[in-house]
This record gives C-alpha cells, structure tokens and sequence, in this order.
C-alpha cells in the first residue's frame, strides 16, 4: 500500500493555494463527531489536506524537520570539526540564550511602561472631567481614546501580520509540536504583537499583554536563531550552525519560557510553563537554558524597576509588572474554609469548561466576519471597543457610593493616581467600589481585588456585576484582529467570585478575602487552561505567599478534574480549531485497532540509488513529496535494498550544483568535495532555493546523479504489523517528520510507505475506516 500522488504530501505539507487564494482543499468533516475547522467556506471541498488558519488566513502546514539526517555529508563535516568549533557552538548558543533573555525582558518592560502611561493617562483624563461634572464629556474622552487605540491595533493586525492577532499559545505550542505554520513567528508578527499588545491593553479590553509575550519571546528566539541572513549582510560563520529546525527549537522554548516570566516576574514559573504546556519534547540541557534565560529576564526587570523607583517612567509605578502581595501571615483554615476551597473548585472546573465553550463558538462567528476582509475585522473590533467602554463607564452609575473607610493609609476616594477608592460620581469622602474595578488598567483591578486591607471593600452586588461583565466581555473579546491575552481575563473573573464566595462565608472563614481571591483566580485558571504545576508556581510567584501551596493545590486539581470530564482545555481548543495538526501526548484507543501498514497510500515515489536527472526533475515538478526512499538497484546491489531517505531542499540543491555524470555509476566522491554539509542547511525566515529557479537542457535530463551522499542512510523506520498507537507514540516523542514503514517479509519491495504526521490525524483515518472512530 503506496501513498497517492493527488493526496497529501510526504512530509504533511498542506493544500497548495490556488491563485485567488480563496478555493483551498480542505479535510474536516463535521460527520461522526468531527468539527469544521474554523473559517469554514463554501468553496472549499472535502478531502484529506491538513490546512492551519492563522490570523484568519489559510495558509498549507509543513512539518519542521527535528531528526538529524546523518548522511555522509553530515558525516564528513563531524570528522572535520576541530574542538574549538565545538566550543564555539556551545558558546554561541548560551549567548544567543542570553539575548533572548536579555531582549525579551526589555520588550516586557517596555509593554508595562507603555500601558501603563498611556492608560494611565487616559484614565486621569476622564476622572479629571468628572471632578468637574463633566461627565459626558469625560465618557466621550474615555470611549473616543479607546476606540482609536482600538482602531490602531486592529489595523496593524488585519492589514500587516493576521498572524499576531489572539494570544499566540496555541501556534508556539503547535510549532514545538512540529507544525511550522505560515508566518508565526515572522519579524512582522513580532512588531505587531508589540505594538498591537501596547494599544489593545491600553484600549480597556479585557484582555492581558501575558499571552502575547509568550508568542513575542518565541518571535524574538525565532529572530535570533535564524543562523545569519544573507540579506542583511549577517554571514558570520558561527551562525551557520544554527540552520536547523532542532537548534531552533531549543531557543523558542527558551523563548516561550522567557516570555512567561517576563510577564509575571515568574522565571520558575516560566520554565515550567514551557514544560508543562508548549514543548512536546524536553531534555534535561533544555531545561538548563530555560532556566537560566528566565534567570536573566528576572535580573532584566529587577534592574528596569530600580530605574522607576526614582520616577523616571512617567505613571510607572505599582501598576505593571504585576506582582500582588496578599501574604498576610500564616493562613490557618478550618473545615468550613477547605469545604470552601473544594466548591471553589468545583465552580472553576463549571465556569472554566463552559468559558471554553463559548469562546468555541464566539470563534466560530466571528469568523464569518473576519474571512470577509481586513475592512471587517476593523469594524468587529471598533464594535467591541465601544460597547467595552459603554460597560465601563455605564455600570458603575448603577453602583451605589460608600463612605472611606477610617485610618487608611491612603487617600480616599484617590485623585490623580491609580487606587482602591476611585470617587467616580460620588460625593466627598465616598468611593465608587464598581469604578474602583471598571475605571482601572487590568493590573490594578487584579489588585484591588487580591487587597486584604478592608474586607468590606466592595459589595457582594458589585462582585457579581463585575463578574458577569469580565465574564462576558472576555469571552466576546478574544478572537477580534488584535493581540490579545486570556491569563488576564481569568485571574479577573476567577478573583472575583472567589472574593464573592469569601465575603459571603464572612465570619465563619479564618480566610481573609484576598486569599479566596486568589483561590477563585487559581481554580478559573485550572478550569480554563488546564495547567497545575506551572499555574500554582506562577501564582505563587505572583503573590508572594508560599504558604498557600496547599490550597491552591487543591483547587488547581479539583478545577482541572472537573473540566477535563467536560471538554478540552482553551489552547487545545483552538490549537484544533485553527486546523494545527497538532500530536497528542497520548494515541486514541482506536489505533491499537490498527497496524502502521494500514494507514499508508500509495503510490510511494522512489529513487534509485543512482538516479537518472529526468526522473528527479519530474517527481519534484509533479509531486510535493518532501521525502523520496532511495533504493539500491543491481547492479549496486544484490537485490532491492533500502538505503535511505532523501529529503527534496536536498535534491534541489543537488541538482543545481549538475554535478552529473553521463554513465550510471557511482559519483559521490566529486560531490563529497564539491559540497559541504553546511549547503544543504535549512534557511530561516528568508526565501532559500526553490526547484522552480532550476533549468535543464535535454542533455543534462538524460544524465545520473549519485544520491548516496546526501541520503540518511540512518531514518527511523517500522515494520508494518507495528500498532498505529505504538507508532504514533514513537513518531511524536522523536519529533520525527518521516516514519518509514518496512515490509515484515522478505521478497517483497523493501519499503511499504512512509508515515507522517498527516498520517495520524483522526480525520485521515476515519476517511478510510470510519467504522472505528468514535469522538465525544
């Protein structure tokens, strides 16, 4: 059983785009408990393609190539390698480690300053009016400065990078899978994320910059890991060694952890979110680079907030880097408040898989808007920035005013700053506690609701009402054409049910509110994400409270129990509505049904050890294979023998060095010293050879290339009564793009097909044995 030519690619490369870019090749089948894919339309037809939407563009997926091709090229150079180039290597990768640490903590640091004066100023704006009773006025202020910064960021993202649109998670998380998606991680995406993030936070969404930094530290790594660019003059030799997808891996897992705690000012956190929700592969060097790049960002913004204390970021101040202190003593609990923490848990897990839910199906629709064209994803997000600002400003009228608590340390209600008490339309000596919430940058609200100062701060009427508004408003936020993070979101709802919950138990509870805060925060996390061991250490970081392991143990395993018997996690999520072939950790049970064999089509193009030019130059121009078997042919050989694998940017480059001999011999000598390994490396961002650029003259078609050099003589391969689960496991815990599949009998053609990601999709093996599969 061969693969077929019209079907899917080799190396699970996608549809090719047709030249209206519209009538694409598509896969899904909402049949038998299958999803569409998100952005459906109308003049896609169905077969086994696998495609990605990113950013609302649908573009073919190629899988990255992680396994080392150890052909003799390959060999040679490792020979030739003195010891101090081994160093240089070393040295050169713990340096561009340090400068994604070292960049990415700048951008982190940069985004706070940036949101928090531009929000800050257009918050002191509006409260400045109000003094005034000015109040039309200031909402007019309020919703015009929100919605140009709306504006602006949704412009950037529909019109220069759709990619940077979301929070990013999902596509790094698909990229360290092995799904190299179009434009991710381009410097482009990179820009607009940082600015996009700077205007869309800024313009009161309820959205977080946390996500986004994520997506930006894996951009930055991407950045750096390029190995030199022949555009920008950037050749230097020590880079070449870095023109590979399994060096570039490494950096944008230090990159996604980078990103992490540049957000939090959480590096364990950082390492161990890279580790337990974005990497599919982790080794044990890995986690020492991680770590030590999370080290620097820490370092980074330690040293950039010393700098603030003495006033020179403007309204810079307690808002960003967020770090809430709610230690306040050792926490004693009784049977009332772990009784508490388990229904906080429950609740989590509830509202955390039905959040999930409806973000599915807000995707869904907006994407009937967004597949319209930029002019409508701008429209979509000017619409939610208007009626964002209108609950913002609108519901807090309806809050009724509190008289200042005695003996504050501070001001009340505040003027000209940030803070707990805003006056809002209240008289002297009253406070807003709605506006205190609403009227205040993300940061500062999750603040305000993690305080322990005055437990009687807010009423329960006015948590409920800020609840349900983040709650509903996170959910119609995420998906419009900006960058935009889900973390933030969470922690908002999640902290105001848990001080909902808190304020109700009142004196029976030996929790103060803050803590149940920080309770409902971490169980809304656990209910949305999915995460336990990265969320409890981040939030640890965040609060400052170690003693509080405990329970947020509890309540981060509770949650996730809960919504895991419910539906996926959020990035999982959108991972699959995005159309990421994405690998689980774990095969489905209907694979042990299956044999490798079972799942491979045909028919499989080959090669000749010794090939003749013609043949190559039609599989390339009439396939889109990345990978072509190489069988050994008498006479080079006593009988049809596997030798290899041979991988088509290889080819290409062999082909245009025409180093072709008229006779059907063996010629890898004259390409063994024409060429160096370093030839066949994979270019980065930058458009590398193309078999397009190739011509040959009828003469040169009817000659022989020896394929032994550049052929891995070395690829993972499985005899075809394996499992299909068994192989699946192995194919993703290698991060194999290639799984060649041999026969168990002799006497037959040496090679069976060859697997690939495509080959493991649920949706490919339900085309041909829909009997077996069963989805919830």
């Amino acid at each position: 059983m061969m693969r077929n030519q019209e079907d899917i690619e080799n190396e699970g490369v996608g549809v090719m785009v047709m030249e209206d870019g519209k009538d694409l090749e598509r896969n899904i089948s909402s049949e038998g408990g299958f999803r569409e894919p998100l952005l459906k339309s109308k003049s896609r037809v169905n077969n086994t393609s696998q495609i990605a939407i990113i950013g609302a563009n649908v573009c073919p997926i190629e899988s990255l190539d992680y396994d080392i091709v150890e052909n003799d090229l390959f060999k040679q150079d490792w020979r030739s390698r003195k010891k101090v180039q081994i160093y240089q290597y070393i040295f050169l990768k713990w340096t561009l480690v340090l400068l994604i640490g070292l960049f990415t903590g700048l951008v982190g640091f940069f985004l706070n300053i940036a949101v928090e004066n531009i929000a800050g100023f257009k918050l002191l704006l509006a409260s400045d009016l109000m003094l005034e009773d000015k109040y039309f006025r200031a909402f007019a202020i309020f919703a015009g400065c929100n919605l140009g910064l709306a504006t602006c960021a949704a412009i950037l993202c529909a019109c220069i990078a759709p990619a940077a649109a979301g929070s990013g998670i999902p596509e790094v998380k698909a990229y360290l899978n092995g799904v190299d998606a179009h434009s991710i991680l381009a410097p482009s995406t990179l820009f607009v994320k940082i600015i996009g993030s700077v205007l869309g936070v800024s313009a009161g969404f309820v959205v977080g910059k946390e996500g986004p930094m994520v997506h930006t530290g894996a951009c930055i790594a991407n950045l750096l890991g390029q190995g030199g660019s022949r555009k920008y003059h950037l050749t230097w030799k020590w880079l070449r060694y870095f023109k590979n997808d399994r060096d570039r891996r490494d950096l944008i897992t230090c990159g996604a952890a980078a990103g992490v705690a540049a957000a939090f000012r959480a590096p364990v956190g950082g390492v161990l979110f890279a580790l337990e929700e974005v990497a599919s592969w982790w080794r044990s060097a890995l986690l020492w680079r991680t770590f030590f790049t999370t080290a620097i960002v820490a370092m980074v913004l330690r040293s950039c907030i010393q700098f603030c204390r003495s006033g020179n970021c403007g309204l810079f101040g307690q808002g960003g880097l967020i770090m809430f202190d709610v230690n306040s003593g050792f926490p004693n609990y009784n049977t009332v408040d772990v009784l508490a923490v388990l229904t906080i848990g429950v609740l989590g897990g509830l509202l955390g898989s039905l959040y999930n839910y409806l973000v599915d199906k807000v995707l869904r629709t907006y994407s009937i808007i967004n597949e319209r064209g930029p002019a409508f994803k701008i429209m979509l997000v000017m619409t939610i920035s208007i009626l964002t600002s209108l609950c913002a400003y609108g519901l807090p009228w309806f809050a009724s005013c509190t008289p200042c608590p005695v003996g504050l340390e501070e001001k009340c209600p505040t003027v000209g700053r940030s803070g707990n008490y805003k006056n809002f339309q209240c008289p002297a000596g009253h406070y807003n506690d709605l506006a205190s919430l609403f009227m205040n940058t993300n940061d500062d609200a999750i603040r305000n609701l993690f305080s322990a100062e005055n437990s009687s701060e807010f009423h329960l009427s006015t948590l409920f009402v800020f609840f349900a508004g983040v709650y509903c408003l996170g959910i119609i936020t995420y998906g419009i054409a900006i960058p935009s993070g889900l973390f933030i979101p969470v922690i908002l709802a999640g902290a105001s049910y848990g001080r909902l919950v808190g304020s109700v138990l009142g004196l029976v509870s030996n929790l103060n509110n803050g803590l149940f805060a920080l309770l409902g925060a971490a169980s809304f996390l656990g209910g949305t994400m999915r995460m336990t061991v990265s969320l409890c250490v981040i939030l640890l970081e965040l609060t400052n409270n170690l003693l509080m392991l405990p329970l947020v143990m509890l309540v981060l395993l509770v949650s996730k129990t809960v919504a895991d018997s419910l539906n996926k996690g959020i990035y999982d999520q959108i991972v699959q509505m995005k159309g990421l072939p994405y690998l689980e950790a774990h095969a489905e049970p209907y694979m042990r049904q299956l044999a490798a064999g079972d799942v491979c089509s045909g028919p499989l193009v080959t090669f000749s050890g010794v090939e003749k030019v013609g043949n190559i130059v039609h599989a390339l121009k009439f396939t889109r294979h990345n990978g072509f078997p190489v069988v050994d042919l008498p006479p080079f050989s006593d009988a049809p023998e596997f030798c290899g694998l041979v991988l088509r940017s290889h080819l290409v480059v062999l082909l245009k060095g025409k180093t072709f001999t008229k006779l059907n011999v063996l010629s890898g000598s004259n390409t063994l010293k024409k060429f160096h390994a370093f030839d066949f490396a994979k270019p980065g961002s930058g458009k590398g050879l193309k078999f397009e650029d190739l011509s040959f003259s009828p003469e040169e078609m009817e000659m022989y290339v020896d394929l032994h050099p550049i052929t891995n003589t070395s690829p993972y391969t499985v005899v075809e009564t394996m499992s299909l689960a068994k192989a699946a496991i192995l194919f993703r815990e290698l991060g194999l793009r290639h799984l060649c599949v041999v026969p168990k009998t002799t006497k037959r053609n040496p090679i069976v097909g060859i697997l690939t990601r495509h080959d493991f999709m649920p949706e490919h093996i339900k085309g041909l044995y829909p009997h077996l599969v069963h989805h919830k």
